[in-house]
């Protein structure tokens, strides 16, 4: 079987959020897996020196705008959420916590965290609005807020975030298909056309 791709994206990120919503479709319709990768961009900036889209004169009201039409682009719903961006560690420990036990349902958290943030404004980088989030999907409320308290999940979500790092993840979403690395959900094309008909 085919490599599978991984997906490394952050829950701050509108542009993940719309990969994150198209990703697995994409895959599956070339024969192909996907391991998802939440990380941390602020952990990311950090190296880069870059700073949230909003913040940066000129270029953060044409992201903004961007955003809008990116969604309208792809189908999806969005509203811009009232806090902007968030912190993500409580949702991306969430995911690595369930990730080890069901990685189906990891997928599904994570497309449901999405959903809370920029469709629903709600503020994820709470602990309890995760865990509120996961409940719906059949999690236990109370097992949710204690992983992400758990110092072995919060060193996971460390060492995940490094090792991306390394890698030379710098954005989201960052694809790395056969060690070809893709930023941005501007690049499915490009994406699409590597699954079905190779390098070019």
């Amino acid at each position: 079987m085919a490599n599978p791709i991984d997906f490394y994206f952050d829950y701050s990120s509108p542009y993940g959020y719309f990969a994150a919503m198209k990703i697995d479709d994409l895959a599956a319709k070339n024969g192909r897996s996907v391991n998802w990768k939440p990380i941390l961009l602020g952990a990311v900036f950090k190296v880069t020196g870059g700073q949230p889209l909003p913040t940066l004169p000129l270029k953060g009201p044409y992201a903004l705008r961007d955003i809008l039409r990116s969604a309208r682009f792809h189908g999806l719903p969005y509203q811009q959420p009232s806090k902007f961006p968030v912190a993500t560690q409580a949702p991306a420990r969430a995911f690595y916590w369930i990730n080890d036990r069901d990685p189906a349902l990891a997928k599904k958290l994570a497309q449901a965290l999405y959903q809370a943030y920029f469709v629903q404004d709600r503020d994820i980088s709470s602990p309890e609005i995760t865990a509120d989030v996961a409940a719906t999907l059949g999690l236990q409320r109370d097992e949710v807020l204690a992983a992400l308290n758990d110092a072995a999940v919060k060193d996971r979500l460390k060492n995940e975030v490094d090792a991306a790092i390394k890698l030379g993840v710098f954005g989201s979403p960052y694809i790395v298909v056969d060690g070809e690395p893709f930023w941005g959900i501007d690049r499915f094309d490009q994406i699409e056309h590597w699954l079905a008909r190779g390098p070019f």
